[in-house]
This record gives structure tokens, sequence and C-alpha cells, in this order.
């Protein structure tokens, strides 16, 4: 019930947003244009849209034909200013998510930058054709030629309010700002009156595209070296498999429904988003799958935990030889060609290579 008491605070922050956009609308607060491609991915809520899967959907379409980059804020890292990351990258110097990314596609250039305006700058003048800002909607400082929404069919925005009090990083209106929108996490077996209504939730504008997503869960691969050996069985009978599942992530439910799949007899770690993992809480992972009372069992986590997690260099053999993760990749319910090709087509038109102008001399982050 003391919830109710962040709905002032609520008001209070949906003021300054909406002042803060109407600056930027009116062009008091000044944004920046570069003529190299820029796509944003972003959501208009806190965390759990699946940003970091489609941005490595866009990497995936584009890495064989240009040189891609992808420049995100670093959340949580531990450096400072313009780090890009190396061929072993580490989440202290940028962040989990853009560790995953860069793990997954080597061959692409994976920078971190508080200061989107500078981040940018430096990685057009290392001759990326285009750039790739992960979680920039609200970064107004930077004008992306191409801006992709991103909303939870989970989490219906006509029912969300404004930080504190709900989950919504701004107004719902400010959808209009997008070219494109994506529903993530939607069921394969959507039915067409469900797809109206949320049509009908959104209201697109004539310019703007809607797409569905959802989540495709791959086969089990090893967090910490791969010479380990998934059981043989454990898809052959899974189902009498207990698993103890560990996620440090922003919405958890989709993953654990789809765990529910493979065993009925689930226990769940659940840890805040983001979460940086330490000796203790590795020592209450091996202690909570000690006492599961089930000669077949598996520790299953996220992607992104498995990043974390396999940075250090010394676990206990529980976890070695114990411990699985499950890739994610995007698959689009439909119009998946119209989707790349929106894609393609704008890169196309849009790469040179040019000096970055602004709207104005005036530089600010």
């Amino acid at each position: 019930m003391f919830r109710f008491l962040l709905y002032p605070l609520s008001i209070l922050y949906g003021f300054a947003v909406s002042i803060r956009n109407i600056l930027f609308d009116f062009q008091v607060l000044k944004t920046n244009h570069f003529d190299i491609p820029i796509i944003s991915v972003g959501n208009i809520t806190v965390g759990g849209t699946g940003k970091t899967p489609h941005v490595e959907y866009l990497a995936q379409l584009l890495k064989n034909n240009y040189k891609v980059a992808v420049l995100s804020r670093g959340y949580k890292r531990k450096s400072k200013g313009f780090v890009v990351a190396s061929e072993n990258p580490n989440t202290k110097d940028i962040g989990d998510e853009p560790a995953q990314i860069k793990y997954k596609f080597p061959d692409i250039e994976v920078a971190v930058n508080a200061d989107r305006v500078k981040g940018v700058s430096i990685l057009k003048e290392r001759n990326n054709d285009l750039v790739i800002l992960d979680d920039a909607f609200q970064h107004r400082y930077v004008k992306p030629g191409l801006s992709i929404l991103l909303i939870d069919f989970n989490r219906r925005l006509d029912k969300s309010f404004l930080l504190p009090f709900g989950n919504l990083r701004e107004n719902a209106k400010e959808m209009r700002r997008a070219d494109i929108i994506i529903v993530t996490k939607t069921p394969n077996d959507i039915k067409p009156i469900d797809r109206r209504i949320i049509f009908e939730q959104i209201k697109p504008f004539p310019f703007q595209e809607l797409y569905f997503t959802s989540f495709n869960y791959g086969k089990l691969k090893p967090v910490f070296s791969k010479s380990q050996h998934l059981p043989d069985d454990f898809y052959t009978s899974h189902e009498i498999y207990s698993i103890l599942v560990v996620t440090g992530i922003a919405y958890s439910r989709p993953f654990i429904e789809h765990l529910k799949m493979l065993s009925d007899d689930i226990t769940h770690i659940e840890l805040a988003d983001h979460s940086s993992y330490n000796v203790n809480k590795l020592n209450k992972i091996v202690n909570t799958y000690k006492v599961i009372n089930n000669d077949k069992k598996i520790i299953l986590t996220t992607e992104k935990d498995a990043i974390k997690l396999r940075e250090f260099k010394y676990v206990d053999e529980t976890l070695s030889r114990n411990m699985f993760y499950i890739p994610v990749e995007v698959s689009f319910i439909d119009n998946e060609n119209e989707f790349n090709n929106q894609i393609l087509d704008y890169v196309r038109k849009n790469k040179r290579n040019h000096a970055i102008h602004s709207e104005t001399n005036s530089i600010s982050a």
C-alpha cells in the first residue's frame, strides 16, 4: 500500500520529462545529425523488452555487407568515457549486454560511452559504415535515421504508470518518435483478434510500421568450459530432471515459462537486472543445487548471466560441471522480409562518409 506514496513523485517526474521533450521538439535542446546510418533500438519502459537480442538480430542482418558498430552506455560498468570492447570482453569495462554482443559477434566493433554524440563521432572516424545505438530512445541528443521502439507483449502500456510508481520512462504518446514499433515476446500462436487489440492500443501513425516478434530458445550451451557435457538423456527424458534456474534479468517470466516445458520441478534464484556475481552468490547457487533431492538435476541460466559468470577463473566443480545457459534469438511472427528490406534499404540509401554536422554548433550531452 505504501507504493501509492510514489504516485506524486511520478507526477513530478512526468512533468520534468515532458518539459525536456518539449525543449527538444522546439530545438531549444539541440539534436545532432550524422550523415552515416544510425539505427536506434530502445524502449519506453524500464528494461525487459529484449533490446539485446534485437540489436543482435540487426548486427547479424548487416554485418556481412557493412562495417557495423554498436554503441551502448555500458550500464553498471566500472570504466569511464569511450571504451571499445576487446576480443575477450570484460563486463566491468563495458557492461554485461555489450559484452554479450561482442562475445557473439567478435568481428563487429562494440563500444560504450555515456556521451553518445562523442561516441558516434569516434566510431565514424574509425570508418564504421553504420552505428546501432543500444537503449537510446530517450537519448535525443543524437538523431537516429531509423528509430526502433520495443514494447513487451506481456506489459500493456495502457495500464502502466510513469516512474517511480510505474515502469514508464516517459509518456506513452512519445511513441510517435519511432519509425518502427516491435511488439516483443509475442506468443507464436497469437490470435488475429489479439493483434487487432494491440494495434488499437498502440494506434501507430501511417508513417510507422508495426511488427511482432517472439523468442526462439536454442540448445543448452556450457557456461564455463567447452568440455562440459550435457547429460545424454536430458532432451530425451528432461521431464524427470530438476532444474535450478539463476536469472539476473529485468523480466524473467517468459524465460521461466519456456523452462516449464522442460521440467515440472523448477527452483528459481532470481537476482536483480544487471546483478553482479560474487563468491557469496556462487555459494548460494551451489548450496541450493546440492539440497535438491534428485539425482538428475541441472543448473540453467540466461545468456547475459553466463557472460558474467564466465569471468570467474575458479569456480566450484558443481558449477563447472552442471551449469548451462540457453541462447536466445529473435523470430518474427510474420513480415520478416519486409522488416529486413526496410532496414537494408535505409542503410543502403544513407551510407556515406562525410563529416558530422548538427543543427547548431552547440553540442550537449
